[in-house]
C-alpha cells in the first residue's frame, strides 16, 4: 500500500484556511424551492428605514413606524415568493411587460448605448443590471399573479353600484371642472423654429385621432410625459387666462395649435370636461366600482396567501415570525445536521436479502392455470 505524504507547511495551511471559512448569510426560512436569507430581512429593514426618514419621520414616530413595519418584513417576502412560485406553475410569462418596462426607463434616462445605460443602473440602484431586471420580473409576476387570481375574480355587480349611487348622491356633487394631457416642445437653448415646427406636426397628429399619451410620452419635455401628459384638473379661473380661454368651451377630444409658453410649445388636449351639478351615474359607475371593490381586495387577497401557504413547503427558523401564518400549518424548522442516518448491520443486510428471497418461492394462492402455450390476444 502507498501513501502520498502531505508536507507540514501546506498541511498548515489548509488547517488555517479552514478556520477563516464564516457564515456569510443564515437562510431563516424555506419556501418551496426558495431561501429568505436574514441578510434580505436586515436590507428590507434598512430600506424601510431610509423611506421612513425620506418623508421626514424621526424620534419616537421613526421608532413606532419601524416597529410595525418590520413585524411584517418576513411575511411580505414569503408572500412575493408564494407569488412568484404560484406565477411559474401557471406558466405566466412577463418577459414582454418587463422588456417595456426598460426600455421606458432608458428613454427617460436617454441613455442609448447598453453598457453606460447598466452602468447607469447600478448606480441608481446599488444593483447589477441582471439583479435590477430580475426585480422587476418579479414584481410583474406578483401583480399579475395578484390581478389574474384575486382582483379578476372580484366582481362588481351594476346593482350594486347603482343602490350605492342612490345612497350616496352627496359624494357625486360636482364643480366645473375641465381635465388636460400636455405636450411640451421646449425651446430653451435651441432652435425655435424647429421646436415650433415639431409641436406643430405632434399638434395635427392628436387632431387627427393619434392616441396623445403615446405622443406625449415619447416626444414631451415635460414632467408629465411619462404619465402620457396627464396634468389634472382644473376649475374656472385656475388657469392662465389665454388657456382658459381656448379651452374652457371645448369639447372632449379637443386638441390646441402649439401655444407659445415662452421656454417652449405647449399643446393641450380636453381629456374630460365635468359639468357642475350631480353627475350622472355613467360618469361615476368606474369610480364606485373602485369604492366597493377597494374593501374586498385585501381580505381576498389576504385569504388567497393563506391558502397558498397550506400547500407549501415552508419552514421558519425558531425566532422568526410570519405574521400571515397559515392557522394549523406546521412550519417547524428542520436542521439537516441534525438527521441521524439508519444504522444497518451486514447481519440485517444478509436477513432480508434471505428473506427476499424466500418470498420468490412462495406459491400465490388462486386458480391453477393450464399452460396451453398460446395467446389470448388472438
Amino acid at each position: 500500500m502507498r501513501f502520498r505524504i502531505i508536507p507540514a507547511c501546506l498541511f498548515a495551511a489548509t488547517l488555517l484556511y479552514s478556520a477563516e471559512i464564516s457564515v456569510i448569510d443564515e437562510i431563516i426560512c424555506k419556501v418551496n424551492g426558495d431561501i429568505i436569507t436574514r441578510g434580505d430581512v436586515e436590507r428590507t429593514r434598512r430600506q424601510m428605514e431610509a423611506n421612513l426618514r425620506q418623508q421626514g419621520a424621526k424620534g419616537e414616530q421613526l421608532d413606532e413606524a419601524l416597529k410595525g413595519g418590520s413585524a411584517n418584513i418576513l411575511r411580505e417576502r414569503i408572500d412575493s415568493l408564494l407569488l412568484i412560485s404560484r406565477g411559474k406553475e401557471l406558466n405566466i410569462n412577463v418577459d414582454q411587460d418587463v422588456n417595456k418596462q426598460i426600455a421606458e426607463i432608458q428613454r427617460q434616462a436617454k441613455i442609448a448605448d447598453p453598457e453606460k445605460f447598466q452602468a447607469f443602473v447600478k448606480q441608481e440602484s446599488g444593483q447589477s443590471f441582471e439583479d435590477f431586471k430580475n426585480e422587476l420580473k418579479n414584481q410583474a409576476m406578483t401583480s399579475r399573479v395578484i390581478r389574474q387570481e384575486v382582483g379578476g375574480k372580484i366582481l362588481i355587480k351594476r346593482e350594486e353600484s347603482q343602490a350605492y349611487y342612490d345612497l350616496h348622491q352627496d359624494e357625486f356633487q360636482r364643480d366645473e371642472r375641465v381635465f388636460l394631457r400636455e405636450i411640451l416642445v421646449a425651446s430653451d437653448g435651441k432652435d425655435t423654429a424647429a421646436a415650433e415646427k415639431k409641436a406643430k406636426d405632434l399638434s395635427d397628429r392628436g387632431k387627427k385621432g393619434e392616441k396623445f399619451d403615446d405622443l406625449a410620452q415619447n416626444n414631451s419635455d415635460s414632467a408629465s410625459a411619462p404619465q402620457g401628459g396627464e396634468i389634472g384638473s382644473y376649475e374656472r379661473g385656475k388657469l392662465r387666462p389665454e388657456i382658459e380661454k381656448l379651452i374652457w368651451d371645448q369639447p372632449r377630444g379637443y386638441v390646441t395649435e402649439p401655444i407659445n409658453v415662452g421656454n417652449g410649445f405647449l399643446t393641450l388636449k380636453v381629456e374630460e370636461h365635468q359639468k357642475a351639478g350631480l353627475a350622472s351615474f355613467e360618469e361615476v359607475q368606474n369610480e364606485i366600482s373602485g369604492k366597493l371593490f377597494n374593501p374586498r381586495f385585501a381580505p381576498e387577497l389576504r385569504r388567497y396567501l393563506t391558502n397558498l401557504r397550506q400547500n407549501a413547503f415552508l419552514e421558519i427558523k425558531p425566532g422568526y415570525e410570519d405574521s400571515g401564518a397559515a392557522p394549523g400549518k406546521n412550519t417547524a424548522w428542520v436542521d439537516p445536521a441534525e438527521i441521524k442516518p439508519e444504522t444497518v448491520t451486514k447481519e440485517q443486510v444478509a436477513a432480508k436479502q434471505r428473506k427476499r428471497r424466500l418470498l420468490g418461492m412462495v406459491p400465490i394462492p388462486g386458480p391453477a392455470v393450464q399452460n396451453t402455450g398460446t395467446s389470448s390476444s388472438r
